[in-house]
């Protein structure tokens, strides 16, 4: 270090140095600390907890993901088992109970089922989203909704749609069930009927990796609805071949959720992840509002 051409001597280097590093460390540091730990009400931002649906896995909400990791959050998507709703809503519920501070829970399609049973009575969720998702009621089942509105693609004959495996240890009569790729019949195809919106290439790629989903899952019974003490958002997509637009609305109106419509199919999280970003923000934001 240099002044008016002089060298200065090395003790008062290091202390010029060391009242920098001090001056320039304290205020910035406290300030960074501040933006990313809380939110635009200055309260503490929750964690936000991603949780998939049947015949997909976690990877479907990175372009979520992606932007509410931009925005400051910690965000988690633990893998659902798809196993059944009391099994699943369970395994969720540990992994719940392992995060301190506030949550706000998120599902997508049967992610929406298992974030319902999951948060009755955890007080640390602070706010459920359901993206183009299961809203049920105590006692209500998958398949009963598919079917309480005309428009859903999966509620023909499952030979038509599914392809049925076994699976070690099924119970008898259950399966692992696959959406089938190609058109059959009324069944219009993966592309068609789950990922319509989702360009070709990766409705390909979706319909290859896609988890199976335990056929009894879809008749088990919803337990207490979380969603009668908990505030609660919803996207809607208006093109959705999977949950009729007209039921998720029935459902997220039953619920008193905030509701937000969007022209997507059943994979809005893919194809409008923005929208579903704004909507997981604006209940991360109410949920710390005093």
């Amino acid at each position: 270090m240099r002044l008016r051409g002089r060298r200065l001597p090395k003790s008062r280097v290091l202390a010029a140095a060391c009242a920098l590093a001090i001056a320039g460390a304290v205020v910035p540091a406290t300030q960074v600390v501040a933006q990313a730990g809380t939110t635009k009400d200055h309260g503490p931002k929750p964690t936000i907890v991603l949780v998939h649906g049947a015949w997909a896995d976690a990877s479907s909400w990175n372009p979520v993901i992606s932007r509410l990791q931009h925005d400051g959050y910690i965000v988690v998507a633990p893998p659902n088992p798809l196993r059944g709703v009391d099994y699943d809503a369970q395994t969720l519920k540990n992994y719940l109970a392992t995060i301190e501070g506030p949550i706000v829970l998120a599902g997508h399609s049967y992610g929406g089922v298992v974030i319902t049973n999951a948060a009755a009575g955890n007080p640390h969720v602070k706010a459920l989203v359901y993206d183009d998702a299961y809203i049920p009621a105590q006692g209500e089942t998958v398949f009963q909704i598919n079917a309480a509105q005309p428009g859903s693609c999966v509620t023909a004959d499952p030979s038509t749609f599914l392809n049925l495996v076994q699976y070690p240890g099924a119970p008898q009569g259950d399966y692992d069930a696959y959406l089938k790729v190609a058109p059959n019949g009324a069944y219009r195809g993966f592309a068609e009927c789950f990922a319509n919106g989702v360009p070709r290439a990766q409705a390909r790629l979706l319909a290859a990796g896609q988890r199976p989903f335990a056929v009894s899952a879809g008749s088990e019974p919803s337990g207490t609805p979380a969603w009668k003490t908990i505030p609660s958002w919803a996207v809607v997509g208006t093109a959705d071949h999977v949950i009729p637009s007209a039921e998720q609305l029935a459902m997220a109106t039953r619920a008193g959720a905030h509701i937000t419509t969007v022209n997507a199919g059943h994979l809005s999280l893919i194809t409008r992840p923005g929208v579903v970003t704004d909507v997981i923000v604006d209940a991360a934001r109410a949920a710390v509002r005093p």
